[in-house]
């Protein structure tokens, strides 16, 4: 599946999929836009994810090319849209749906709805220079796509507030602090960091790592300790019943001697 390009034909996202370890890194590679969200990026973006899902990926780590991560909505085209709002989400849900582990390397700016795509992923890091800066009330325009939801479920309320409502920004050491990133990496680091990370999930076995991310996107909507039990407990038994669980429990007895 080939990505959408820009209109002067350049690839506006990259995809680079490692056949053995079956990780995939998904670049915003527009700097000249600041990888805004302009509708052929988001095209691209979509299309990316996509076919790394497509040619087996196991992992998806995003990142951009520098300074700026994602500067967010295009101002003209948020003046002058080319699609439905609805449309210009593509890139974020096609990360937010995707069956496998996602992490994101932010390591410049992430601004608006750019905070989304971190958003959209399981993990996220930075580096110093990330700064997540929602701004959308700056432009007087309310925030979309799940973004309060998603940065208040990271955060708190609190913290979302703050961020949202009144215009405060974090930096990639902040970000880390009050759990909206996962760690804080110097810049150098930050993309082997992500790669380590995707590589030992796309390591294990799929069927379980895909079950598991199901059960924790719908534990925040289980109020009954009773019926996650249950929920896990189903989960369990099954993953107990796939060839991969004999196979690696096999294989730690080995390593054990036989014990």
């Amino acid at each position: 599946m080939a990505a959408t390009p820009d209109p002067d034909g350049r690839e506006l996202v990259t995809l680079d999929l490692d056949a053995d370890t079956r990780v995939a890194v998904v670049r915003l590679d527009d700097p000249d836009n600041r990888n805004a969200l302009r509708y052929a990026l988001v095209r691209a973006l979509a299309d990316r994810v996509a076919e790394a899902l497509d040619r087996g990926a196991e992992a998806i780590v995003l990142t951009a090319t520098p300074p700026v991560f994602c500067a967010g909505g295009s101002p003209e085209e948020l003046l002058e849209p080319r699609a439905p709002l609805r449309d210009l989400y593509a890139g974020y849900l096609a990360l937010a749906e995707a069956p496998v582990v996602t992490i994101a390397a932010v390591n410049g700016p992430a601004i608006g709805a750019g905070v989304n795509l971190a958003l959209a992923c399981d993990v996220i890091l930075a580096s110093p220079s990330a700064r997540f800066d929602p701004r959308f009330l700056d432009l007087g325009i309310h925030p979309g796509g799940g973004h309060l939801w998603r940065l208040r479920d990271r955060v708190g309320r609190q913290a979302a507030a703050a961020l949202s409502l009144c215009g405060e920004s974090v930096d990639g050491e902040t970000a880390a602090r009050i759990g909206l990133a996962w760690a804080c990496h110097p810049h150098q680091a930050l993309l082997p960091a992500a790669m380590r990370m995707a590589r030992r999930a796309a390591g294990r076995p799929a069927a379980t790592v895909r079950r598991a991310k199901t059960v924790l996107d719908a534990s925040p909507g289980i109020d009954d300790p009773a019926r996650a039990f249950e929920v896990e407990l189903e989960a369990q038994a099954w993953s107990m019943t796939t060839p991969e669980f004999r196979a690696r429990v096999a294989d730690m007895r080995r390593q054990l001697g036989g014990r």
